[in-house]
């Protein structure tokens, strides 16, 4: 029996910003039967997210921290749960889930974490990533229920946590939103690119994880063979200075557009030719299944979540992380290949539209919600009838 009273759920995410993670809360959140649901937003950054939610009508909180394992923001944390009147966490990635497992655990609350992406990777210090997996290992022991974005991302912590169990539930993408049936703003012109010339694509955080230097480096070979280019980067981050250094160091300030992040991503995909997403690692990259399901041509790394994707030469490219002459090979052939660029377009959203749509993947969640709180309603009446 479905429960009859709404379920306040507390949706965490890292920081207010809108990458991946965020994207998939937003997604979850929009989509949501609220009528059996009410989400609480709490973010440990403010930011565009944020604000998109308060136009939603979702109630959000901030509490600052960028900080995994923040002890000294814990109370307030368990504080806002309990004046919240919160039925239901559920964490979205590594540092929501760290700074939110005392709480929920101290007060009986159930707990959901996904993993967006592990927080340990293979080009890690033997010693980082032993710390990254203790880490992880803690986490995914202590919650009610882990929830994996795709298979690999599963099986990948499962080679290096044995114990580790989760339920896999696909990110899913808004059709409605991101959708070649619309009408998009000219962002071409903003940025005086011309229809004839190629646009390469690179929307994300401007971090190490999602290699923005490297996708530099490349497009600086790429120039060399190919003319009539232009890569738009779209993004904030910690590496973003340093990017924009090394582009003017190569000479590369009238070829690359830097942008910070903008809300009309859609409307910046349907400008673009070729996406590009160099990532050393994913969860099941959002960004990438966004760009697809606009029908473009995408070249990304062999990660995990991409793989399961991305067909090669079918759907996409795929390349190896941080193989920087095999990444400007793949953009060589695209530009060049007009026939191969127009079958990945075709093909593209054929795979968004059939295994990774947002309304199921909310449905499946909503699923694990009311089973959760159906377990703790069934925990509170066993005790109750102890004491009786």
């Amino acid at each position: 029996m479905v429960p009859t009273k709404k379920i306040r759920v507390l949706e965490c995410i890292r920081q207010g910003q809108v990458g991946g993670g965020e994207s998939h809360l937003l997604s979850l959140v929009e989509n949501l039967d609220r009528e059996r649901f009410d989400p609480v937003v709490l973010s440990f950054t403010d930011g565009p997210m944020i604000q998109r939610l308060q136009q939603m009508g979702i109630e959000t909180h901030i509490i600052f921290t960028e900080k995994p394992f923040d002890i000294f923001k814990w109370k307030k944390i368990r504080r806002l749960i309990g004046n919240s009147g919160i039925d239901l966490i559920h964490a979205h990635g590594t540092r929501a889930a760290s700074n939110i497992i005392w709480a929920g655990r101290s007060m009986k609350i159930p707990v959901i974490y996904t993993v967006h992406g592990w927080s340990f990777h293979a080009g890690q210090s033997p010693l980082v990533r032993f710390l990254r997996v203790t880490g992880e290992k803690y986490l995914t022991s202590k919650t009610d229920l882990n929830i994996s974005v795709s298979s690999s991302n599963q099986q990948s912590g499962k080679k290096y946590i044995p114990s580790f169990e989760s339920i896999v539930v696909t990110n899913g993408i808004d059709q409605k939103k991101f959708s070649l049936q619309k009408s998009f703003q000219n962002i071409r012109k903003e940025i005086n690119v011309d229809e004839n010339e190629l646009l390469i694509l690179f929307i994300a955080r401007f971090t190490e994880h999602k290699q923005p230097l490297i996708l530099i480096k490349a497009f600086h070979e790429l120039l060399k063979v190919v003319h009539g280019i232009r890569l738009l980067m779209v993004g904030d981050g910690d590496q973003k200075e340093k990017a924009i250094l090394m582009a003017k160091e190569l000479g590369l300030m009238d070829s690359i557009v830097f942008w910070p992040f903008r809300a009309d991503v859609p409307d910046v995909l349907a400008a673009a030719d070729i996406y590009v997403l160099p990532s050393l690692w994913e969860g099941l990259p959002i960004g990438l299944l966004e760009a697809m399901a606009m029908g473009k041509a995408v070249i990304a790394t062999n990660v995990d979540g991409t793989k399961e994707i991305i067909r090669d030469h079918e759907n996409g490219i795929l390349t190896e992380a941080g193989d920087i002459s095999g990444l400007v090979a793949a953009m060589i052939e695209l530009c060049k290949n007009e026939s191969l660029r127009k079958k990945l377009e075709m093909n593209a959203p054929k795979i968004v539209d059939e295994q990774f749509n947002a309304v199921s993947m909310t449905r499946k969640i909503e699923d694990i919600y009311i089973n959760l709180f159906k377990k703790k309603l069934s925990a509170k009446q066993e005790l109750w009838n102890s004491k009786e």
